[in-house]
């Protein structure tokens, strides 16, 4: 097959989030199996045309390769919209006024490129409400177009509270007629949701679990687009994002203090006493060690963790924290570190080494989200030996089950009433498993030897392609 993915962003070349890791890995895993990908984003101010070795192929597109492969990828240029800017979306937290015009050039762009380049995919392969255009340009501007007639199209839902919303009166700039500004199509309460141009126009919509794919056709999850999903529900599946194992292995690591593997677990306990060292807590092994890497948001569920805290801290554990989020959730974090020093480990920032040493040193991982499309820190966790404790939604239910110390199934500790009581109850479970030494070590070798690797994941994709190509036949 010939596939053609359309990302805002893509590693390593700008990031923001969990798209980048999927824009950037999935490609690989395809070629792997012998098809051919290609990529297209725009071209961000800090992507150097001289650094990726970039080369001018049309009017305003760049074109390079995935550094390490030999995947081609385009870059759409335009000064104004992007070469000039510092950051992708926003700056200092608030969304350019332009994103619609930014956005809707790039997705003019994409077709009228590929045509001309003579490179026909079998399938696009969109990627949340900054791409989503393009579906509706290829079944409405495009309609009569043979070139785009078989062209299938994909469009993947990465987190569906983000819409692309935007005044109606800047509808003409999309260079769509107003007739699509109705319910049924682009209109949402009033204003254009671009993110409406994939879910009415795709032929197949993807999420990144199959949990989650089932909660946002619900009214809690659905952010008011429930009704349209359901409407689509025999198109909407959900693939569980993977985990690019060259960058998420404590076997090669350099980050890392101490290198290991599921053969050599013992060595993990390294990892830990420095992790306890870097914010001046006892370096003790036998003391649990409870890690965090995560925005600190409600979203995240830092409300229900505030109301545990002190509860948790009585369970004679450690507590470390990486994250920035909500000013409130900084003042909490900086307070319960003088309430209770020796305890409490507080990063309010990024830290690249720090993360991974939370992975590797950690004896679990929280995650207590009030909804979590995929996950990727449950993931990287289970890869470093680091046990999760995650509510049970989205990919979170996905991919951790409840450990059972008797039979030894499961993978972590889960709870799935969103109130600060199940989060505490599932802590201290797993506070107590780790008591047991032999059978701790027999899961923490089990997680490690899962396989979340983006194969897997790639496999499923094939398969939707297929039935999206099947579709325009």
């Amino acid at each position: 097959m010939k596939i053609l993915l359309v990302a805002s962003e893509v590693v390593p070349f700008a990031k923001t989030g969990g798209l980048a890791d999927v824009a950037g890995s999935l490609p690989k895993a395809l070629q792997h199996f012998g098809h051919d990908i290609r990529i297209i984003m725009p071209r961000y101010k800090m992507i150097d045309p001289a650094k990726y070795e970039l080369k001018k192929v049309a009017d305003d597109i760049y074109e390079g390769k995935v550094p390490g492969t030999d995947i081609i990828v385009y870059f759409y240029e335009n000064e104004n919209y992007f070469g000039s800017r510092d950051d992708l979306y926003q700056v200092k937290g608030v969304d350019f006024p332009d994103n619609l015009e930014r956005f809707a050039g790039f997705c003019q762009a994409v077709p009228r490129f590929i045509k001309g380049y003579h490179w026909q995919p079998d399938i696009i392969h969109l990627n949340d409400w900054q791409t989503a255009l393009i579906a509706a340009y290829l079944r409405v501007n495009y309609h009569d177009d043979p070139f785009f007639r078989r062209i299938a199209v994909i469009y993947s839902i990465h987190n569906m509270g983000y819409h692309g919303s935007f005044p109606k009166e800047k509808l003409p700039l999309t260079g769509l007629g107003w007739d699509q500004f109705v319910p049924e199509k682009l209109e949402f309460w009033g204003q254009i949701a671009l993110c409406k141009a994939g879910l009415v126009y795709a032929d197949k919509i993807n999420t990144v679990s199959k949990t989650y794919a089932k909660e946002i056709q619900t009214e809690e999850y659905g952010a008011g687009l429930d009704g349209l999903l359901r409407f689509r529900s025999n198109d909407v599946s959900g693939i569980v994002n993977g985990l690019d194992y060259e960058v998420w292995n404590p076997a090669t690591d350099q980050q890392i203090i101490k290198r290991y593997s599921a053969a050599t677990i013992s060595l993990k306990s390294d990892n830990k006493l420095e992790l306890q060292k870097q914010h001046q807590l006892p370096q003790q092994v036998d003391i649990p060690v409870v890690g965090m890497i995560t925005r600190l948001a409600d979203q995240k569920g830092f409300d229900i963790l505030a109301t545990v805290l002190d509860k948790i801290m009585k369970e004679k554990c450690q507590l470390i924290i990486l994250g920035t989020g909500e000013p409130k959730y900084h003042q909490l974090l900086e307070q319960a570190k003088q309430k209770y020093p020796g305890h409490i480990g507080v990063n309010l920032t990024f830290n690249a080494f720090i993360a991974e040493l939370i992975y590797a040193g950690a004896d679990l991982f929280l995650m207590p989200s009030k909804y979590e499309p995929c996950g990727l820190g449950q993931l990287i966790s289970f890869k470093y030996g680091t046990i999760p404790v995650v509510r049970q939604t989205g990919g979170l239910a996905d991919t951790v089950h409840e450990f059972d110390q008797k039979s030894g199934g499961g993978e972590g500790f889960v709870f799935a009433d969103y109130t600060g009581d199940a989060l505490y109850a599932a802590v201290k479970r797993g506070i107590e498993a780790f008591k047991n030494k032999v059978a701790w070590k027999k899961l923490e070798q089990k997680v490690m030897n899962l396989d979340y690797s983006w194969d897997a994941s790639a496999k499923e994709y094939i398969n939707l392609y297929k039935l999206a190509i099947a579709t325009r036949a």
